[in-house]
């Protein structure tokens, strides 16, 4: 018999294993392209203090998903305004969702991105959007479940004389 799949809103106690999960997650990318995404040292510390401002931030969404009593997969996202520069009217943005290796495959990604849709829709947001790695074609077929659609494309040119992810600062 498989175990539940609890999905709630985190609070201070989860929060280091939240961290452990998001550096995963920048380990994660930093693999897929070092060039573009820089893994700097203390990560989950700097996470993990993000995410305890963010607890206190009415406009920030922080999902977990546990199976029997384990952090197996987090979300987190924020409900923005009209933002100019990128030219979107107020919306929510999804910036991490990460899954635990174990977890994979078993519909965890879907539960939190489901969450966190139904809390957008509940808030009155019209548009979720997110960015994700090229290279994640995985997680673009998880989106493109859940309805979302390429809108945007980044492109980025590396300098031969540009230093190494984490070096600028």
């Amino acid at each position: 018999m498989t175990a539940s799949l609890q999905i709630r809103r985190a609070e201070g106690p989860d929060l280091d294993a939240m961290a452990a999960l998001a550096a995963a997650l920048v380990g994660f990318h930093h693999g897929l392209n070092p060039r573009r995404f820089f893994l700097a040292e203390g990560v989950a510390a700097g996470y993990r203090a993000w995410f305890e401002r963010e607890l206190r931030n009415d406009q920030a969404v922080l999902f977990g998903a546990w199976r029997e009593g384990a952090l197996v997969g987090y979300l987190y996202g924020r409900f923005e305004p009209r933002n100019w520069e990128l030219l979107v009217d107020r919306h929510a943005a999804l910036h991490d969702v990460f899954v635990a290796d174990t977890a994979r495959g078993r519909g965890v990604a879907d539960a939190l991105i489901a969450a966190f849709i139904g809390a957008a829709d509940a808030a009155g947001y019209a548009r979720v959007l997110l960015h994700t790695a090229v290279e994640n074609l995985r997680a673009q077929r998880v989106f493109a479940r859940h309805g979302f659609v390429p809108t945007m494309v980044e492109m980025t040119r590396f300098s031969p004389e540009a230093p190494s992810p984490g070096e600028d600062g």
